[in-house]
This record gives structure tokens, C-alpha cells and sequence, in this order.
């Protein structure tokens, strides 16, 4: 068995229209899972799982969706080499006021930080509450986790947006398997 707790707010998603998301993620996982919405308690009982790996990427898919990506983007987790990683803002944070001004460098003006980092990392990233999550391959999430850790810090937008031209290049290689 394992578990995982997702804020109350984003179990509805977890569930779907239905009951289809939850139907879709126990039938690609081969597992079975159990929500306790009242306190957003999830259980996974990978018992008849026939590949046990699986119900670890079941959870990570649990967590993403508590830290607030879709459907489509959490079931990205189900992949192989597709990890999750969450960063905790309040660690680069003293006060709240300071906590929302590094959530809001990250999410840039109208989303634009966050879709710069998603189109030249290739890596979704999800900001909710006080942490920002990613999901992606190995190689293009070391560069965007730098990215965003350079945001986290102080960095101007100017120095991470440079940084990551500078690292498509290798990520052009990577996948050119060089």
C-alpha cells in the first residue's frame, strides 16, 4: 500500500468527470486506488499490479494532480524517464509578501515566465500555493529545475531566459542522441 494526501480542492480532479480520471489512472497503472474525499487521503493498493514500478508512478501521478496539473500532463508520469519534482518556495522565502513575489517571477506576467520555461525546457510546470512542481524527462528536467532555482533565487528573467537558450542547444543534442 501506498499513500499520498492532495489538498481537498483538487481531489474532484483527481476523480474526474465520472470517475474517469480515476478509472483511466488504475487501468494504465494496474492498480486500485481509494479517495477519501473528506480529507483528501489517497491509498494505493498495488497488490495486483502486475508491474509493482507502477504504482510508484501512480502516486507521483496522485501528487502532481494535488499540485495542480491536468489530467493529461500528470498521466505524462505513467511514461518511463518522465519524473515529478516539487520545489517548496518557502525555503527561498522569509515572509509572505516575499513568497508572493517569487511565485508571481515565476509565473511571469499572464503566465509568460512559466510558458517560456515549458516551451524551451519541454517540461510542465505547475506553481500552486507555496511550491512550484515539475514534470518531464531526466535531461530537460536538470536544466528547467536550474531555471526555475535561478527565479527562486533572484536571478533577472533576462539571465534565465539566456541560460536556457544557451542549454537548447543540448537538449537538441540530447534528443539527436549525441
Amino acid at each position: 500500500m501506498l499513500y499520498a494526501r492532495i489538498p481537498q480542492d483538487r481531489v474532484g480532479v483527481l476523480i474526474g468527470p465520472e470517475g474517469g480520471t480515476k478509472r483511466g489512472l488504475e487501468e494504465r497503472a494496474g492498480i486500485h486506488v481509494e479517495i477519501d474525499s473528506a480529507s483528501g487521503e489517497v491509498t494505493i493498493d498495488e497488490r495486483d499490479a502486475a508491474d509493482p514500478s507502477m504504482a510508484l508512478k501512480a502516486r507521483d501521478v496522485v501528487q502532481a494532480i494535488g499540485r495542480g496539473f491536468s489530467e493529461q500532463r500528470a498521466f505524462r508520469l505513467l511514461e518511463d524517464d518522465v519524473y515529478l519534482e516539487v520545489l517548496d518556495i518557502k525555503d527561498f522565502a522569509r515572509s509572505k509578501a516575499r513568497l508572493e513575489q517569487i511565485r508571481a517571477r515565476v509565473i511571469g506576467t499572464r503566465g509568460k515566465t512559466r510558458r517560456i520555461l515549458e516551451e524551451l525546457t519541454g517540461v510542465d510546470i505547475s506553481v500552486l500555493g507555496h511550491t512550484v512542481a515539475l514534470v518531464g524527462p531526466t535531461f530537460e528536467m536538470g536544466i528547467a529545475r536550474e531555471a526555475v532555482l535561478m527565479l527562486l533565487r533572484g536571478s533577472e528573467h533576462r539571465t534565465v531566459y539566456r541560460f536556457l537558450e544557451r542549454k537548447r542547444a543540448d537538449i537538441k543534442a540530447w534528443h539527436m542522441g549525441f
